[in-house]
């Protein structure tokens, strides 16, 4: 208990009996800051309370069985790093609990609880995830968009990432932080030179994407190099439209694909055109 609110991966970690805990109650613990001396990083707080916690929780929808807590944590996760919903370097949600048909995230700050919101009907595994405030909470009402909103502002530039708002380096620094979109998605750490050795399993890996990444969009090509080509190991998705594009991004990336975490991003449209790969 002593190690309540230890920082890991840029959270700050809650340990606490949990809610069906009836033993005594323990006196003279105290928080990780007290015990190291350590300072709370910027915009973090240990408010432990029920009313707090309320107010940094959010209900999540028409989540389907085989998305566990893990996945979920995640991918929604990585969905506000990609946009610029978080406040700080991490993961902003900082547990997932899965109940049947829906389930709870929590996150770091009020403010992130509140970006999060943003995330309502965000596709995932074939299906439109339910974003919102639990039905205990009873603050006043937010002010907020819907995943398509968001993305549409993201790509039109609207959005900025946190650290290049802050940032005061010339704009092509800027640039560079944030890719431009564009129809063609560059997968990596997906394959191994192993997996491409044997035509039939080519063939599979193949039809297996095709199919998979097609519940994004109308998926146009997918280019997957073999052995004595420019890019083996990747795999390059072609999209009629931006929006499919940047739906495959948010679904894939940091998704795991035999042990490997997956990175998936924009990829110039003119370099696919001259089949330039590298």
């Amino acid at each position: 208990l002593n190690m309540n609110g230890i920082p890991f991966l840029g959270a700050i970690l809650k340990i606490s009996r949990p809610s069906k805990y009836g033993g005594p109650v323990m006196t003279g613990t105290k928080t990780w800051q007290e015990l190291t001396g350590q300072r709370l990083p910027v915009h973090a707080f240990m408010d432990m309370s029920a009313e707090e916690k309320i107010n940094r929780e959010l209900f999540i929808g028409n989540t389907t069985p085989e998305m566990t807590e893990a996945m979920i944590r995640e991918f929604l996760g990585n969905a506000m790093i990609q946009v610029g919903l978080n406040t700080m370097p991490g993961n902003p949600i900082t547990a997932c609990r899965v109940s049947g048909k829906f389930a709870f995230i929590e996150l770091r700050t009020r403010k992130e609880a509140a970006s999060a919101l943003n995330l309502n009907n965000i596709p995932y595994l074939g299906a439109q995830l339910r974003v919102g405030r639990p039905s205990k909470w009873n603050g006043p009402p937010d002010q907020h968009g819907n995943w398509e909103d968001i993305l549409a502002k993201y790509m039109a530039g609207e959005l900025q990432l946190p650290s290049a708002a802050a940032n005061n380096a010339p704009e092509q620094q800027q640039q560079q932080q944030q890719p431009i979109a564009t129809r063609v998605v560059e997968l990596k750490s997906m394959l191994t030179m192993d997996d491409l050795q044997d035509e039939n399993e080519y063939q599979d890996i193949l039809e297996d994407t095709t199919e998979e990444c097609s519940q994004f969009g109308s998926l146009l090509n997918v280019i997957i190099p073999k052995p004595g080509q420019v890019g083996v190991t990747k795999i390059f998705l072609e999209y009629a439209t931006l929006e499919e594009a940047a739906k495959a991004i948010q679904g894939l990336a940091g998704r795991t694909f035999d042990g490997r975490r997956v990175e998936a991003t924009y990829f110039e449209e003119e370099r696919f055109q001259r089949k330039d790969y590298a």
